[in-house]
């Protein structure tokens, strides 16, 4: 498909974390930007946050993207898709509160692109590296990279229901939408002989971390890795080996609103999975790190990088070349959401 460097896009769950970031690089591009929400009180606050950017932003409330066709007039008349809207809860009790949302809303979204083939010439759609490779089981290599799926967790929540493992359900829930995404494409692909009209992209973050556009009162109010990464480094939740020697991957949210964007500009990207992984880091770089800017920010304890261990490792070699993306250093990370919880009166 050709680069898609102007025209309408269509961003789902436009009041999220990612999505506030993503919708703010749009319009500083010059794109016009259509969002959903799911309620008009949701709706209210983003418009407020882009005011001055008048008609170059509508939204549109959609209560239940599950629903057949709920996105139909949502998906009319755009240029591309960027859905980033994904049920958030990283440890449910019952594995159909996530897997059920995650799979038909990402297939109902794609009946759409199809009912509007004419004018789609893009869909990008935001998956986890929890999608690679289990959380509860030994990862199947050293380095995990985008031919990898995450069938344990699938099989755990497969055959066990509610009594699986909480760390599965989540992982399992992105691996079903990801791959109903794939089999959709495909299908409808080869029936009409590979005209489509629309390729498909997958963005793979891992943690996303940094600064937040979105309506929080109170870090209680956060969920997902941005709560824990306030209650982590803020709040001292982490000790020990969890502090100081397990390591783990971040992006941070900025750079990860960045590639959404160029996934759109690149033609290249189209019919990829691409993991976008910016840094590796132990939770006590970051406590480092903030404390350059808050006396409030614990000290954590000592920590030797060589023995820092990885339970995982993922490689994004094949975004870097694709979308040419250079990613923010941990120090801007951390300075940057502390400064923001500076603001928001959380330090």
């Amino acid at each position: 498909m050709p680069a898609i460097t102007s025209g309408r896009v269509l961003v789902t769950g436009a009041n999220g974390f990612a999505a506030l970031w993503t919708i703010t690089d749009l319009l500083e591009r010059g794109f016009l930007v259509r969002g959903t929400v799911r309620s008009e009180s949701k709706a209210t606050y983003v418009r407020d946050k882009f005011k001055s950017y008048g008609d170059k932003l509508e939204l549109v409330v959609v209560e239940d993207s599950g629903k057949e066709g709920a996105l139909d007039d949502a998906v009319e008349g755009v240029d591309a898709i960027l859905h980033i809207a994904s049920p958030t809860n990283l440890s449910p009790t019952d594995p159909d509160t996530v897997i059920i949302p995650a799979v038909e809303g990402t297939v109902n979204l794609l009946k759409s692109a199809l009912k509007h083939h004419n004018t789609v010439k893009r869909v990008v759609i935001t998956s986890s590296v929890v999608a690679l490779a289990p959380l509860t089981a030994p990862p199947p290599a050293p380095v995990i990279d985008e031919t990898y799926w995450n069938d344990h967790s699938v099989k755990e929540v497969r055959e066990k229901g509610k009594g699986a493992h909480t760390k599965d359900m989540y992982p399992a829930s992105k691996v079903l939408a990801e791959r109903a995404a794939w089999e959709f494409y495909e299908r409808e692909k080869n029936k009409l002989g590979g005209k489509l009209g629309w390729d498909l992209v997958v963005l793979i973050p891992p943690f996303i971390f940094g600064p937040s556009l979105h309506d929080v009162k109170s870090p209680e109010e956060l969920n997902g890795p941005i709560q824990y990464f306030y209650f982590s480094v803020v709040k001292g939740a982490q000790s020990g080996d969890a502090l100081t020697k397990t390591g783990y991957e971040y992006i941070d949210v900025r750079d990860f609103a960045r590639t959404q964007i160029l996934s759109l500009i690149k033609p290249e990207a189209g019919g990829e999975r691409l993991i976008v992984s910016g840094h590796p880091f132990v939770w006590q770089q970051f406590l480092d790190a903030a404390r350059q800017y808050s006396d409030k920010i614990p000290v954590g304890e000592p920590y030797d990088p060589s023995k820092v261990e990885f339970p995982v490792r993922y490689n994004s070699e094949k975004s870097r070349r694709i979308l040419g993306i250079e990613y923010r250093s941990l120090e801007e990370t951390a300075k940057d959401t502390i400064e923001d919880y500076k603001v928001k009166g959380w330090l």
